[in-house]
């Protein structure tokens, strides 16, 4: 593993405060405002080790939830919440079809796993659907929730096409993945990659991101993954509807639904126009049929 040549200026292990920019050691990245930053998870590196998500608890200050056993394999945290930003997902491919348990190669495993996160899409649905403004664009492209001006109207919950948002039972507000945006304007990189053993999850500029998510996957195909492509990204063989992309992408070896994505997401200011037309149609219909029966009954 490459060390960042400042990294030699900070050999004691108690610091005296943040050190400046500290994602060029961390991630290579120097966060740089104006620019578009995101996360690239290789579903293929992922061990289901859950650093990501009490890394992302423990730096926002989440609360435990989710405590008992669910019945669902390894998965005790189920779902992306209020209280949850980030959620491992685990999936377990036991039997493919009726013959029985899969027949692999060796070394080979029937776990999908994947740690899930707000997309941050390009063009956010929830960001469209917020009346107050509450949902804005960060200086790093992100996509927030501003606590004091949300009134937990939840119209953000449904127009997510992923299942990301939730409000909080205490508070009644929308909450999200920030993308660790207080850690952006830091110079830091987010928790949940910081903690990340495998490097499943990468931070970074979002076109250096593409970059090397295309190069991962062209080396993955030369080792017989055939099956592996990019879901989120431009040009990926992965859905995005009309999001156009998302800042938040993954490479995936089986199918969206699978992971618990959308193979086909789509923003409801799409269907906008159509309800507005038909909506008026049936006014001018409707007003002309009453028109109509008060005409023969004179």
């Amino acid at each position: 593993m490459k060390i960042h040549p400042r990294a030699l200026e900070y050999k004691e292990s108690m610091l005296p405060g943040l050190i400046p920019d500290e994602a060029e050691l961390t991630a290579g990245v120097t966060v740089v405002p104006g620019r578009q930053y995101g996360f690239f998870t290789d579903t293929t590196l992922c061990i289901g080790c859950k650093a990501c998500e009490v890394a992302c608890k423990e730096w926002n200050a989440l609360p435990a939830d989710h405590l008992s056993l669910t019945g669902m394999s390894y998965d005790n945290t189920v779902a992306l919440s209020a209280n949850t930003w980030r959620h491992v997902n685990f999936i377990e491919k036991i039997r493919d079809g009726a013959d029985g348990a899969m027949q692999l190669p060796p070394f080979q495993s029937n776990w999908r796993m994947m740690s899930d996160v707000c997309k941050h899409c390009d063009n956010a649905p929830c960001q469209e659907a917020c009346p107050t403004g509450a949902l804005f664009r960060t200086e790093f492209d992100t996509v927030v929730v501003q606590q004091d001006i949300c009134n937990g109207c939840g119209y953000c919950v449904p127009s997510c096409p992923f299942g990301v948002i939730g409000l909080n039972e205490l508070d009644g507000k929308a909450h999200k993945c920030t993308l660790c945006y207080d850690r952006l304007k830091g110079g830091l990189e987010p928790a949940c990659a910081k903690a990340c053993p495998t490097d499943s999850i990468q931070f970074g500029e979002l076109s250096d991101l593409h970059s090397r998510a295309s190069a991962r996957v062209e080396s993955l195909h030369a080792q017989g993954v055939n099956n592996a492509y990019l879901y989120g990204a431009p040009g990926g063989a992965g859905a995005t509807g009309n999001l156009r992309h998302l800042h938040a992408f993954f490479l995936l070896t089986d199918r969206p639904e699978v992971y618990n994505l959308a193979s086909a997401p789509s923003r409801g200011a799409e269907r906008l126009l159509p309800c507005l037309v038909s909506g008026l149609l049936t006014a001018i219909v409707l007003t002309g049929a009453t028109f109509g029966i008060l005409a023969g009954s004179l």
